[in-house]
Order: structure tokens, then sequence, then C-alpha cells
């Protein structure tokens, strides 16, 4: 199976310091969103907690692209979606990105510096650009066949019905 995994900023215009998802998703039942996601999870074995700040992600998404260069992207990425969702810390800060760079063998100063001095820019840039291409609206995405799209966390029957169509 062919897969890439792309660092994408789902929410730029999110402030540095993050939002409340309660304020960026006014008049949305975020209770009962959080029930179908906790109940995503656990068909995965993944814990969602009780997360209230939508993040500014652009800083930890640079940190991912210097992780992917050490050959550290899935420990790192696992480590910062654990932090994000299940902890409900915020991945905007450095303090928490560094600390997640520790956690997964990465050097948390040496990450931050590269994180903030430019060089990954160009790679969210051009993930912004595709993902506007194909038209993302949420993550995680998942392309099947270059043709099939499944976007955000859905029951497991949503991936195998979809298999047993494109077999």
């Amino acid at each position: 199976m062919d897969e890439k995994w792309v660092s994408y900023e789902l929410h730029p215009e999110t402030p540095p310091s993050g939002m409340l998802l309660s304020e960026r998703f006014k008049g949305y039942d975020l209770s009962s969103f959080y029930d179908q996601l906790r109940a995503r999870g656990k068909e995965a074995g993944v814990v969602f907690g009780n997360h209230k700040l939508l993040s500014n992600s652009r800083l930890a998404l640079m940190a991912s692209e210097f992780a992917r260069d050490q050959g550290r992207h899935d420990s790192f990425h696992e480590n910062m979606f654990h932090t994000y969702f299940t902890e409900g810390l915020d991945i905007g800060n450095p303090d928490v990105i560094s600390a997640v760079a520790g956690k997964s063998g990465l050097d948390g100063k040496e990450t931050l510096r590269a994180a903030n001095d430019g060089r990954y820019a160009s790679r969210l840039d051009d993930a912004g650009r595709e993902g506007q291409l194909i038209g993302l609206t949420g993550v995680p995405l998942f392309i099947i066949e270059n043709k099939y799209q499944i976007v955000g966390a859905q029951p497991i029957d949503v991936f195998r019905d979809l298999f047993e169509k494109t077999k």
C-alpha cells in the first residue's frame, strides 16, 4: 500500500495563541462531535480527551517536518497526536513541542530551532496548495486509488465498504 503523510495546516487562520474550540465553532454541538470522535477512537484503540483549545499548529507541523528529516516522523507524529488529542495540551506552545521532540528521540532545542528558522515553510505551503487542489476539508484524509476520499474519523465500516467496492 502506498502511504503518504503530509503535514497540512487545516486552520492557518488560528491566532498564534490558539483559540477556544467553542469560539471557533460557535453554534456547533461539540459534545456530540466528541462523542462520535471517542467512538471512532475506541474502535482503533485511541483515547480522545477533553481538549478545548484549537492550537495554531504551524510550528508543530514544521517541527514534524524536521522529525521527518531525522527519521523520527512516526514517533513524533504519534506523540504529538497523543499530546493534543489525549492530553489536551497546546501544540502551538514551544515548550510542548520541545517536550514532544524529546519524547520522540530528538533534541528539543534543535527541533525548535529548525521549526523556527523557516526551512520547512515551503513544504507546508506546498501541502496547503495540494490540499486546496484536491478539495481537502478535514483531516485525516484518506485517498484510495487516487479516486475515493474518506474524510475525518469515520467508522471502520466506511473503510470496509469502500475496500469491498474497489476490489
